[in-house]
């Protein structure tokens, strides 16, 4: 039997390699699928079953904890734009495929705006199976830190076509104060 050579980091993360069916007396070739890469549901699932059943006890208390390390590859991987207008700030970030139920827009801790949500793999039908899976799927989360005239009171998002605008509306900018006068007294 053939075995299929190692991946080189130049090829293509999802690749067809040929073996011989020994059971076959016709030796038909068939193709050996591979998935490959850190998006994969296989992954995907594992990862998540670690987080679940992590042994606290026998962890390094300086070591980031894989929630941590998930959410980092989140947010690495979720592109966005911010725009300042004259009365807001905008944030525009990439959501593909997310329904508005899948989507969060949160402020925390007063001034830190949080945009997530999740995609999950769609189901096999049966008999169906991917030939090849590369749409991103997982967490999307991206955090911003608002500037003081920042009103997060005013806030508003709209997703359209796999994008979602969330719009922060600036606080009016503070009169400047009048000096005062006091009145001095004669004795």
């Amino acid at each position: 039997m053939h075995k299929p050579r190692p991946l080189k980091s130049s090829e293509n993360r999802i690749f067809k390699s040929q073996s011989i069916n020994p059971s076959s007396s016709s030796k038909k070739r068939k193709m050996d699928f591979r998935i490959m890469g850190y998006n994969s549901p296989l992954l995907h699932a594992l990862n998540h079953m670690m987080d679940l059943h992590e042994d606290d006890a026998n962890r390094n208390p300086n070591a980031a904890s894989r929630v941590y390390v998930r959410d980092a590859k989140a947010m690495a991987a979720t592109p966005a734009d911010i725009r300042e207008d004259p009365k807001s700030y905008v944030f525009i970030v990439d959501m593909p495929g997310l329904k508005s139920g899948d989507m969060i827009v949160q402020v925390e801790d007063d001034n830190v705006l949080l945009i997530s949500g999740e995609r999950m793999r769609e189901e096999e039908k049966e008999g169906a199976k991917y030939v090849r899976m590369e749409r991103r799927v997982g967490k999307f989360m991206r955090k911003f830190v608002l500037p003081e005239n920042a009103n997060t009171d005013a806030i508003s998002a709209v997703c359209q076509d796999g994008v979602l605008t969330v719009t922060v509306e600036k606080l009016p900018p503070p009169e400047p104060k009048k000096p005062k006068t006091i009145e001095v007294k004669i004795c």
